[in-house]
């Protein structure tokens, strides 16, 4: 029997398939946008010129200053930019950080969202924000940050790395998985999920194979879209816990810290969550560990394997494992610091991910 559960659908508005970016005119039609100020990192720097061209007179400039995990110093300086040339909305380009970057623009003022994702981030399918401040990264709900609208284009990912591709999409995937077994779980995102899940693991391979794969490309941001949506419907747990302190305390990169943690915090919930992983193990390839799985996909495909790798020292494991466990949240299993220091113990060497790494 489907147990009792509340499903909210988050109000936005997403146009999807190739080419849709020549209808992003039309998008700020629909919002009645007039002035946006368009907002992307520095390395997007041409598409977002490219971008400002399309919408002509109604881009009044092009912010490249968008970095990982929103510095807090940054959402202030785009925050009175958009005051300055009084914007009326922002378009943000490209994944995470862009995103990000404007949500802390909608928080100061209010401004709605148009978002076009190059990455498989999925934040713009979420009402979440971040900044971080003094090195601690802090996270919040507000439906004033929920993009009003989303273009996805494949064509404009045809040029990310397959490198960055893989990471990008693994971090999708970790949304999906928490949204399996979160505290407050529906069937409805339970599906969405698992197809996201199995949409991105399928792609991801073709991609590495051949980054210019429209199809895959288009695929893995389908896929990307349900993980996103899972990500904003649901509480996330131990994983996005981990990889937002080591994030904003170490500055770690954000996909391939989601990449490297992954398979651990899932081997550590996995045995907690049967239903979650049930629909792992179908989304793999009927496999019979998931968490392993992730593992090994991820060596398959290139991608970093230990936190070590990532620019972490092996002193930082106590004082994160310490943030992590020093206030509570949802998470399948209980949590503690000797297992909490353990998961990271075997992500930062690269270990065979473990069900009880404080053992």
């Amino acid at each position: 029997m489907t147990k009792q559960f509340t499903y909210d659908a988050l109000p936005m508005r997403v146009r999807f398939g190739a080419g849709s970016l020549a209808e992003l005119p039309a998008e700020l039609d629909h919002l009645g946008l007039k002035r946006v100020l368009v907002l992307c990192s520095p390395e997007q720097q041409d598409t977002g010129d490219q971008i400002a061209g399309i919408l002509g007179a109604r881009a009044v400039g092009v912010l490249a200053e968008a970095v990982m995990h929103v510095p807090a110093e940054a959402a202030q300086r785009a925050s009175d930019e958009a005051a300055r040339v009084g914007a009326d909305g922002c378009v943000t380009v490209g994944g995470g950080s862009a995103i990000g970057l404007g949500k802390a623009i909608a928080l100061n003022h209010n401004l709605p969202i148009v978002a076009v994702p190059t990455t498989y981030a999925g934040s713009e399918m979420t009402p979440v924000w971040g900044l971080t401040t003094n090195g601690r990264k802090e996270t919040g709900r507000d439906p004033r940050v929920l993009p009003r609208s989303v273009v996805y284009d494949p064509e404009l990912s045809a040029t990310l790395p397959a490198a960055m591709s893989v990471t990008s999409g693994i971090n999708a995937i970790a949304h999906a998985v928490e949204a399996l077994y979160a505290p407050d779980a529906t069937p409805i995102i339970s599906l969405m999920a698992e197809d996201g899940v199995r949409a991105l693991v399928a792609a991801l391979p073709s991609i590495v194979e051949n980054p210019t794969d429209l199809e895959a490309r288009s695929n893995a941001l389908y896929g990307a879209w349900l993980c996103g949506a899972c990500l904003g419907a649901t509480t996330m747990s131990l994983h996005h816990k981990l990889c937002h302190a080591l994030g904003g305390t170490l500055n770690l990169p954000h996909a391939q810290t989601h990449t490297v943690v992954l398979p651990y915090a899932l081997a550590f919930n996995q045995p907690a969550a049967p239903a979650a992983k049930s629909a792992l193990s179908r989304a793999l390839g009927d496999v019979d560990d998931p968490a392993l799985k992730l593992w090994e996909l991820a060596q398959e495909l290139g991608a970093p394997r230990s936190l070590a790798e990532l620019g972490m020292l092996e002193e930082d494991i106590e004082r994160i494992a310490e943030q992590v466990t020093s206030y509570s949240y949802g998470n399948p299993r209980p949590i503690d610091l000797a297992a909490v220091r353990g998961i990271l113990r075997d992500a930062w060497a690269g270990d065979k991910p473990r069900e009880n790494p404080s053992a």
